[in-house]
């Protein structure tokens, strides 16, 4: 079993934010005690990344990413907690760190490496290389305040690469070059993965997370929201998301008619495992009406593990009238063959009037159903195929 690479242990920072701050001594001296806030970057976070993990830390602007990403870094002390790493730290945390404005790209390279713990002699056997997967040539002895974000950005990723970390910070830097500088980042990393090396990634790149990362964690405010897979915690994201857009500001409805009853069947029994392609599901609703109402709509709608939206009906566009609704109805949607080919899916349920002018109950994503993965099949869809052989 592989052992922690990094540890973070109920780490908590906290900044002064000052509402007055003196711009002088006698400004000070007459002010007297300076006052100031608390501000709680982070909160008791505790986490742990095993060697050759690759862990994505996700989260809103301002939700702690990059002040977690410094403290294991060491770049930032926590104010109670504690953080272990084992194995040497390439951090690739903001453009231009630990980069002199004064000094040559050539002689940033060397200050570069001498904070990641390379000898010069160790940097000259790289040095080459560096300015080649940079592609910095002609650039290398001109002072860095010079540079573009992008070109810095080049050259900070390529001394990070080069200095044969066994882990590697990497804090959204990568969304500013182009995109075939992109794709050999990508590249790079990647074989790191091959290579069994740790990997720390703060992204607002979703998918990214999705496809390039054993792990993931959310913070929400400073405090570590979810943990675990990729697909999972970056659909308990897109929830985040979706709950702050003002077309879910709705809360649950109006509740003239509620959804009080729902049932997910193979057949007529619920399901009690996963579902095979090609299957058959019907989503059982049952509704109550708490005063009359005359035609109501009901939908559903599926969401894949990442949020994505694959498919929607609702008995309006199946040509079903509901008609006044005066105490209890239920309603059935058969869906099938199942199209799909593996992997969770989440249904959201809603009563709506035909106009959608009013809502009347929203059930987002409260339920969910499993396909199972068709083994040794890379097919993305499932589609019956009938085959017939006659003489030509």
């Amino acid at each position: 079993m592989s052992s922690p690479a990094i540890e973070v242990l109920s780490v908590s920072k906290r900044f002064r934010m000052y509402k007055e701050k003196p711009s002088s001594l006698k400004q000070r001296l007459l002010a007297g005690r300076v006052r100031a806030d608390d501000f709680w970057a982070l909160r008791d976070v505790s986490l742990s990344v095993t060697e050759g993990e690759s862990l994505a830390l996700i989260g809103h602007n301002g939700s702690g990413k990059s002040t977690l990403l410094k403290v294991i870094a060491g770049i930032l002390r926590p104010s109670a907690g504690l953080v272990r790493e084992r194995g040497r730290i390439a951090g690739l945390l903001e453009l231009g760190a630990g980069f002199h404005p004064e000094l040559t790209g050539h002689e940033n390279v060397y200050l570069n490496a001498s904070f990641l713990g390379l000898s010069r002699k160790a940097t000259d056997r790289v040095y080459d290389d560096i300015v080649g997967f940079a592609e910095m040539e002609e650039f290398m002895q001109t002072q860095v305040k010079f540079y573009s974000s992008g070109m810095l950005m080049r050259l900070g990723f390529a001394c990070a690469v080069h200095v044969d970390p066994e882990i590697i910070l990497i804090d959204e830097v990568l969304a500013v070059g182009d995109e075939a500088f992109q794709a050999r980042c990508l590249d790079r990393i990647r074989t790191f993965q091959t290579e069994g090396r740790t990997i720390v990634l703060v992204t607002h790149a979703l998918d990214l997370a999705r496809q390039l990362c054993d792990a993931a964690v959310m913070l929400n405010r400073g405090v570590v929201y979810a943990s675990g897979s990729p697909d999972d915690v970056v659909r308990e994201m897109r929830l985040t998301i979706l709950h702050h857009d003002l077309e879910f500001a709705r809360e649950e409805g109006t509740k003239e008619v509620e959804i009080f009853g729902t049932a997910l069947l193979r057949g007529l029994d619920p399901i009690d495992g996963p579902l095979d392609p090609g299957e058959t599901l019907t989503i059982q609703v049952d509704l109550k009406a708490n005063e009359p109402v005359t035609d109501p709509v009901v939908s559903f709608a599926l969401h894949d593990g990442a949020n994505n939206f694959v498919f929607g009906g609702d008995t309006a566009r199946q040509g079903v009238d509901l008609g006044r609704v005066d105490g209890k109805r239920r309603v059935r949607f058969r869906l099938g063959p199942l199209p799909f080919t593996g992997g969770k899916y989440w249904v959201t349920l809603g009563v709506h009037s035909r106009d959608n002018q009013r809502v009347y109950h929203v059930q987002d994503q409260r339920y969910s159903f499993e396909v199972r993965q068709m083994e040794g099949r890379r097919d993305q869809t499932y589609m019956p195929v009938a085959t017939e052989v006659d003489d030509a």
